[in-house]
């Protein structure tokens, strides 16, 4: 295995290579799928992510890469997960598994079987936190999937709101069909507007991935193109299929028509149940304070609407921040420690850098151990980065 290619993020030995279009990234895309379709593909506009399970085929992809002119980035590799601390983590878990259609692991962990959405810890704590926490969750899927999902009765201003045992907080969204023609059926629109076509071959699969990308360099739109077993995945990435949210001279249910129909000639075939979306949610005193921290040490951008507070991985390989105010006069929950809290998972050689960022952001160093730190953001709330 090339190691200046390749590092081990979350367990997961991962690579970026940097492309200057999603054609050229799909042309190493399907020399991937041609290795093996088991590797995690994350094709996008400024490069392509390959996350492997073992280090078999790594070279091959790095040989792959640099016959095709592409550089490895390590810099770009970090990867976010999620993490509960609960008194009883056997009674929230279940909850979270259905509100997210999440796979269980032997250790308890819950991952999403596309491997797209952050990964879900749940640890036992003792450590009583009663009120409200500053976290929450949005998660958008389509109505069949959320009506599944059976959490009982929904609260709050939407009426989409449900709390766990602990009261870790979810707002389960029902998404739509993203229009009412046939041009567009294959796509649901979940806060991103996103179609998931089933694949029988590597042949088919490659042939989809290079239509898609073609398709949209040509309109000049950043679609995300994701490759898995059996499986490719085309999304806009939250709000992006919106005029105002891409900005460009561009009505995406048009592209979105010629990328249906691309699949559909190659004999892809649509699975309407598998599109989701999830952001993390927080509640803030001072918004500005707080999401310029994260802004900083995630390394993200913010949403090009100055309304919003939205800030994004720019390589939209990370979930969405999104940043509410909080009443001050709630002074006790203000000063709870979170019962949620993010984990920042980064190459163990740019760990130190991270960190410093964090730091210099206006983070404070709350604990420390072998290839973990601990950090709370101005208001407190922890973000936990680790190296492997």
């Amino acid at each position: 295995m090339d190691s200046t290619d390749w590092r081990v993020v979350d367990g997961v030995t991962t690579a970026w290579f940097d492309a200057a279009s999603l054609t050229e990234g799909a042309a190493l895309a399907g020399r991937i799928v041609a290795l093996s379709t088991e590797m995690a593909v994350d094709l996008r506009a400024a490069g392509v992510r390959v996350r492997v399970d073992s280090g078999e085929h790594a070279e091959a992809v790095s040989a792959a890469a640099r016959d095709l002119g592409l550089a490895a980035n390590p810099a770009a590799l970090q990867q976010l997960s999620v993490v509960f601390d609960s008194a009883d983590p056997s009674a929230v878990s279940p909850f979270w598994q259905r509100a997210l259609g999440y796979a269980s692991a032997e250790d308890g962990t819950l991952n999403d079987p596309l491997r797209r959405d952050p990964e879900f810890r749940i640890r036992q704590s003792t450590d009583p936190r009663p009120l409200r926490n500053r976290f929450h969750l949005d998660v958008v899927r389509p109505s069949a999937a959320v009506e599944q999902a059976s959490l009982g009765e929904a609260y709050g201003v939407f009426g989409v709101c449900h709390a766990d045992p602990d009261g870790n907080e979810v707002d389960l969204v029902p998404g739509d069909p993203l229009g009412d023609t046939a041009e567009t059926a294959d796509w649901q629109a979940v806060f991103s507007a996103m179609a998931c076509y089933r694949t029988t071959s590597p042949t088919q699969q490659r042939d989809l991935a290079a239509a898609a990308a073609a398709l949209a360099d040509d309109a000049g739109f950043p679609l995300l193109i994701d490759l898995r077993p059996g499986l490719v995945i085309l999304d806009t990435g939250k709000d992006q299929g919106d005029d105002e949210a891409h900005g460009l001279d561009l009505d995406f249910a048009d592209l979105a028509g010629k990328l249906q129909a691309a699949a559909r000639e190659l004999g892809a075939a649509a699975d309407l149940g598998l599109p989701r979306c999830v952001q993390i949610v927080i509640d803030a005193a001072d918004v500005a304070a707080v999401r310029a921290f994260w802004l900083a040490t995630l390394g993200y951008v913010p949403d090009r609407r100055d309304r919003l507070t939205d800030i994004v991985d720019p390589r939209r390989l990370n979930p969405v921040l999104m940043f509410q105010d909080i009443d001050t006069a709630e002074t006790e929950r203000l000063r709870q420690r979170n019962r949620i809290h993010v984990e920042l998972a980064v190459p163990s050689d740019l760990a130190e850098a991270h960190l410093g960022t964090a730091l210099g952001a206006g983070g404070r160093l709350l604990e420390e151990s072998e290839g973990r730190w601990r950090v709370a953001d101005p208001e407190g709330n922890e973000l936990v980065v680790t190296s492997a």
